[in-house]
């Protein structure tokens, strides 16, 4: 055995350079993509930021109108927090069959996780517009301005969440569970758990807090 072959297996048998030897190349397009999406949601949670501190200095602008423990049904959000919460749960379960490729699994899971963001946009329709019938929309005070555009922004974004699940759906129905597909996959996973972490700030804040004052 030559002296190079004696050098070149004492250096693979460093556990230094086997560990160099594993990071070598570029990352996975999955983690990259995942990183990227992560980007997204940080300038997405800095847009919520200034809504939460709008809402935090505007609170007590009523313009002599209610405040929050008027107007706030604590019952009915805690119920709206459930579903948003248990749809993160099914979430997580449609990832799993997906790292599985398991079609029917994933499509249940999707599905269930969508019927509760449904549900969850269905009571926030319906507590904007008791507000708004009472008199108490966005327009009454700027305490309500900040309500109606950090909530409502919110719905929207769960809205926009629900569309793209069904085109998930679609796709793994059409094309199946193709790499691309399925970092498209984690994106989604990631964006809505992200929306559950933002709605647990504003359950925080703007609902328990507000109905305290």
């Amino acid at each position: 055995m030559s002296v190079t072959t004696v050098t070149q297996a004492t250096a693979y048998a460093d556990p230094h350079h086997l560990r160099a030897a594993e990071h070598d190349g570029p990352a996975p397009k999955r983690i990259v993509t995942g990183f990227g999406f992560w980007i997204f949601l940080l300038s997405d949670i800095v847009m919520f930021s200034c809504f939460f501190a709008s809402f935090a200095v505007l609170s007590g602008a009523t313009a002599g109108g209610p405040g929050g423990a008027e107007l706030f049904d604590i019952g009915n959000v805690a119920l709206e927090t459930g579903l948003l919460l248990l749809s993160s749960f099914t979430c997580g379960m449609a990832s799993i069959a997906a790292d599985r490729h398991n079609r029917l699994w994933f499509q249940v899971a999707m599905a269930v996780t969508g019927l509760f963001g449904a549900g969850f946009l269905l009571l926030e329709v319906r507590e904007f517009a008791e507000l708004v019938g009472r008199g108490d929309g966005p327009s009454r005070s700027a305490f309500l301005s900040a309500f109606f555009t950090l909530v409502g922004c919110h719905g929207l974004h769960v809205a926009a969440g629900i569309l793209w699940l069904l085109t998930m759906m679609a796709q793994v129905v059409a094309k199946g569970f193709r790499a691309d597909i399925e970092r498209r996959i984690l994106c989604f996973a990631l964006f809505w758990h992200a929306l559950d972490i933002i709605w647990v700030a504003v359950f925080s804040v703007v609902y328990l807090l507000g109905s305290a004052t």
